[in-house]
């Protein structure tokens, strides 16, 4: 007679012991690196494998080289970015994002633009006498941002003004002018030649750099209305090249000082 109570215990144990070496082979292995093998391409090598990258890659930098130099506009003189308080370039980038993004405010949102403000340190080049291509552009403004318009309270405006006094350079302005008196005090601001109203919502026009607090531009983070109008700066300058095939800059003062 076969003893069940021993094949019994027997079985338990075998599948005791199945359960348990599933349960190893289950669980997590851990891998460690042991080496690294790679080669590397110098991009002066004459072999093959340079010259398949350099095929492959000449269709796109010939079509993406001819769009850049295509002549769009021409300047007369050059528009530099020397001054004081305001500088030839800072007026012409101030002026066009002014213009071309109050036009799409316009339409979207049936307001209009109050002021302008860029940073001087955004301007990585200068427009230079002569033909102007769209390579200009992205040497002007080389960078993504894009123009947000945020509704500030006249004290924040007054915020701006003293920033810009403080900071002491030539950041691009449009709307808002004012004077520095000889206490280094602002007087005389006004926007759109209007006396500065501390009870009115102003709209301005910035990057999206800006409108988050860059440059310590915090001013801008205590705006009541914010519109982003997915319009790149380089995108404006472009435009306003293609539309306009004589470029200048505007030369009427915005920042005085006694």
């Amino acid at each position: 007679m076969v003893k069940l109570k021993n094949y019994n215990g027997v079985v338990k144990h075998f599948v005791l012991l199945l359960t348990f070496a599933a349960i190893i082979s289950c669980a997590e292995k851990k891998y460690a690196v042991t080496k690294i093998e790679g080669k590397e391409i110098g991009i002066t090598d004459k072999n093959s494998e340079v010259a398949d990258i350099e095929n492959f890659i000449k269709p796109y930098r010939d079509k993406i080289d001819a769009d850049l130099n295509t002549v769009l506009a021409s300047a007369p003189e050059n528009i530099d970015k020397s001054g004081e308080w305001q500088t030839p370039m800072g007026n012409f980038l101030a002026d066009i994002t002014y213009e071309k993004s109050n036009k799409v405010f316009q339409i979207r949102e049936k307001k209009s633009i109050d002021i302008c403000l860029l940073n001087h340190g955004g301007i990585r080049s200068v427009i230079s006498k002569g033909n102007i291509t769209a390579r200009t552009a992205y040497e002007i403004m080389p960078f993504e941002n894009s123009a947000i318009i945020i509704g500030l309270k006249g004290a924040q405006i007054l915020e701006i003004v003293n920033y810009i006094i403080s900071e002491k350079k030539p950041h691009p302005l449009k709307g808002l002018t004012f004077t520095i008196d000889k206490d280094t005090q602002p007087k005389n601001i006004l926007v759109n030649g209007i006396p500065l109203d501390n009870n009115k919502i102003y709209y301005v026009v910035t990057s999206d750099y800006l409108s988050s607090g860059g440059d310590n531009m915090l001013f801008f983070k205590k705006g009541v209305e914010k519109y982003d109008l997915d319009y790149k700066l380089r995108n404006i300058i472009i435009d306003y090249f293609k539309e306009n095939k004589t470029i200048t800059s505007s030369k009427d003062i915005r920042i005085t000082k006694e």
